[in-house]
Order: C-alpha cells, then structure tokens, then sequence
C-alpha cells in the first residue's frame, strides 16, 4: 500500500490542483509548470498522476479539464498514442525457450523506427476506412501533401518508447501487447495548431506560450477538435493494424508448430487525448497527456519502461481524478541523461532474461531511466485496480 494518503493539494496553485504523487519527489520543473498550468483563466482543476514529469508544454501525467477552452500543446505532438493488448489461448508452456526467431518475425512484417510500408496494409481490421481517409481532405491544409505518407505509415510502431511486446500473467497464460501513436501525421497536425494557437491576441501575455489555447465558439478551435479527433482516430486504427499483423505472426508461428492459436477480447485505451466529460454539472474539455480514463469499470493499460512488464487494470470510477490514471512508470531522466549515465552493459543486465534489442541505439529506454512501476501503482489503489500483472518475455523497439 502507499505510505502517503493520496490526493495532495499543490500549494501555490491557482484552480484546485490534485496530486496522486509527493510534491517533494517530483522535479521542481514539473510543479512549476503545473502552478503554471493551474493559473490560466480556463482552467476548472488540474489532477496530477503519479508517473508525472516534465514535458513540452504541459505536463507528462496530467489530466487539465477547461471549459469553454482547449491547449494543443496540453495533449502533445503524439496524440491519441496509447496501449493495446489481447489474451491469447497460449501458456507459457508453448512458448519455445529462445524467441529471438520469434522477435525477427514481428519486426519483419511490423515497420519500426522510420521505416514504413510500402502501402496501405490490408489487415481486415476494423470499418469505415473509406469514410476515414476521405476525412483526410478536412485536415489542415498544410499536411494535405502528407496522405500517402500517412497511409503507408498506418500499422506502424515508430521509435521513441513504443514498442510491441509478448509477455505472461501470473497464471502463466501469454498477451500480446503493444504501444503507438498517430505517428508523423498526428505530429505534423499539431505542431501546425499550436504555432496557430500562440498567435491568437488572448494568448500573447500567458506566462508560458507553449499552454496557448483555442476558445470555445471560434473556428480555430473547431478544426483543431476535428483534426485532433481524426489524429486520435488514427492512432487507435493505427494500433488495431499491427496488432493484426502482430496476431497473424504469432497465429503462422505456432501453426508451423502444429497449435492453432485464438485471441480474447482486445483493451484498447488512449492516454494522450481530448475528452469531452461533465464532473458535478459542469461540463468541461479534458486533456489527459499521460493519462488513462478509468471510468468505473472500464479497462485500462498501464505499463512499465522496457522489459519490465505492465499491469491490466479496471477503474474505480474515481470522480476526483476526473476519471483518471496513470499511463505507466514515467520518465525519472531525460533521455540525454540516460544515455550519458548507463551503458550497454547496463542495458544487457537490466532486460537480462527479456527478448530485445541490447544496443546503444535503446539505452535512453533502459528501465533504470523510468520510475518503479510498483511506487506507481501503489499510489492510485483508489482510482484502478489490478486485472493482471504482465511479465515481459519479448520486447520489439524502433
């Protein structure tokens, strides 16, 4: 159990700040930026996680909910990035002891990094893909040379922290799970929003230009909404391709074994989004970067840095998180840091046991560079509460 009583209030604050995390352990950058956060007009409370850190513009684990008002910077360049998972029929028994053959399959036919495919994967998941990409045309005009780009990238992983992993429960049965956004496309819709943003006069005398926001009634802040949902239907399409394609591996893998493979229902949760919810009668624009929504009852992911494993959870429905979780560990050190502080070696021993990349090109994700998944946890028993501990077997990285 946690051995603070959480939430906290943030003193200095201007609207009612929450904290599920100790002010005195987290950077004094990140509380800055959230009193910062707290002070504009819009804003009608800010909750903070406990997996919160310093970002761009707003900050990593937190949910702001304006009204009548949305910041574009406040949900990030990665919008709609999330988790999916799925239980599959397989136990750790069936698994063969070296899955390295296993691991070069997904990255074969899963692009990473900045590779793509060569076209439009044709996977038989989900509908209405005419309606979707005829919805393209809609976007800001300055990403309208940026369709094939976005097609091609469709059911593709990226780099950064996402990555694609097999992993098992505590009753030794095998998930595939895995973690992507909107990609270059959803990139490229906000960067041209938020530069749109901090230019409008209302914006120009905030202390921080980066939490610009559009106003409710304006045909700014309409496209921005239209574009935001499309980027965040994206990245859910994006996530539900690869893992057809991850499912299709695996399914051709274990055939050639001689065992059919079946899946179970899939958990799909964004945690870099725009809600639109009502909290005592008010209704109110939610921004969770770094969050999940954890309404009573509604499956979530929450995973750790590279190899560690994640957690399956159900929200509680906790009202005065706005709903909300963590999204998982959250950086403890910038990536420089990282990698001017653990080596190779490091790496190799801190994902010994794991399938995965053991390069320099990946040290910045070593899990000596995230907070401990189990402090996390440990401070939100009262907004989730745990379905399933995965462990990681295999991990593919951009």
């Amino acid at each position: 159990m946690a051995t603070h009583t959480f939430p906290v209030t943030l003193e200095g604050a201007g609207a009612e700040t929450l904290m599920w995390a100790s002010p005195e352990e987290v950077e004094t950058a990140a509380l800055d930026q959230l009193r910062n956060i707290s002070r504009l007009p819009w804003v009608h409370g800010l909750r903070v996680m406990p997996d919160v850190h310093l970002g761009k513009g707003a900050t990593v684990g937190s949910v702001v909910a304006m009204k009548n008002a949305v910041s574009p910077a406040a949900v990030g360049v990665d919008i709609g990035c999330g988790m999916q998972a799925v239980q599959t029929d397989l136990v750790a028994a069936d698994l063969p002891e070296d899955l390295g053959t296993l691991r070069a399959a997904v990255e074969a036919t899963i692009p990473v990094g900045f590779s793509s495919h060569e076209s439009a994967p044709d996977t038989g998941v989900g509908v209405g893909w005419d309606a979707f990409w005829a919805g393209f045309r809609e976007l800001h005009p300055g990403v309208q040379d940026r369709e094939s780009r976005a097609m091609k990238q469709m059911g593709t992983l990226g780099g950064g922290n996402h990555f694609i992993e097999l992993t098992v429960d505590g009753e030794g049965r095998v998930w595939l799970m895995l973690h992507s956004g909107s990609r270059n496309i959803g990139k490229e819709v906000a960067e041209r929003h938020i530069n749109g943003a901090k230019a409008l006069e209302h914006n120009l005398d905030l202390p921080d230009r980066d939490l610009a926001v559009f106003l409710a009634g304006t045909p700014q802040m309409d496209a921005y909404l239209r574009d935001l949902y499309w980027a965040q239907d994206y990245a859910a399409r994006n996530r539900a391709v690869m893992m057809g394609l991850f499912q299709g591996v695996v399914r051709d893998y274990f055939g050639r074994l001689g065992r059919d493979v079946t899946f179970g229902e899939q958990v799909s949760a964004h945690h870099n989004y725009v809600s639109e919810e009502t909290y005592d009668g008010v209704d109110l624009i939610v921004t969770r970067k770094g969050a999940i929504s954890a309404k009573s009852g509604e499956y979530g992911l929450i995973p750790g840095s590279m190899g560690t494993g994640s957690y399956v959870v159900r929200g509680l429905g906790n009202t005065q998180s706005y709903c909300s979780a963590s999204h998982g560990a959250g950086r403890r050190m910038s990536r420089t840091k990282a990698r001017k502080t653990f080596t190779v070696e490091d790496l190799i021993a801190q994902t010994a046991g794991v399938e995965c990349r053991k390069d320099v090109g990946v040290v910045d994700e070593i899990p000596g560079a995230y907070k401990s998944l189990e402090t996390v946890m440990e401070a939100q028993t009262d907004l989730v509460e745990v379905v399933a501990r995965l462990q990681t077997l295999m991990c593919v990285k951009g």
